[in-house]
């Protein structure tokens, strides 16, 4: 395979918003975010931002995407589904108990609490937790805490 252009991951993912501006001002608060690029259009929408921790790279936009496509992309936020998701987003982070308490402080609705699962000698040990964000995107944020043997 070809290496990836400088500064971004062989995948990424897109997730929208209906008020995309706050969503990036919280998760960089809660989450531990950076933002790379935000492109604002009319109105102060959310046209298209990246927002990076470490290795990772994420993209926040509006609910529908450009505000210039000929037909609008079908993202929306779970708000608008009455709840339901169709991804969720899974993070490495050094510390899950720290990062939890960060993301609880800014609010974050906090699902599932951090919990060690160890999968077997064979596999690996890993503390996790699950949180919801303002508009009901689900995050996983893991800690390896044990290799394969």
């Amino acid at each position: 395979m070809k290496k990836t252009p400088a500064g971004w991951p062989r995948i990424s993912s897109s997730i929208f918003y209906e008020d995309p501006a706050k969503a990036i001002d919280w998760l960089c608060k809660a989450f531990g975010f950076e933002v790379r690029l935000k492109v604002e259009g009319e109105g102060g929408r959310i046209e298209h931002s990246e927002l990076v921790l470490d290795d990772g790279l994420i993209m926040v936009s509006s609910a529908g995407g450009k505000s210039t496509r000929k037909v609008p992309l079908p993202g929306t936020s779970p708000r608008a589904l009455g709840g339901a998701i169709t991804q969720a987003l899974c993070v490495f982070v050094d510390d899950a108990d720290a990062h939890c308490e960060r993301a609880r402080a800014a609010g974050a609705k906090i699902l599932e609490p951090p919990t060690t699962t160890d999968y077997g000698e064979d596999y690996w040990a890993d503390r996790t937790y699950r949180a919801e964000d303002p508009e009901g995107h689900h995050w996983w944020f893991m800690q390896r805490v044990r290799d394969p043997k």
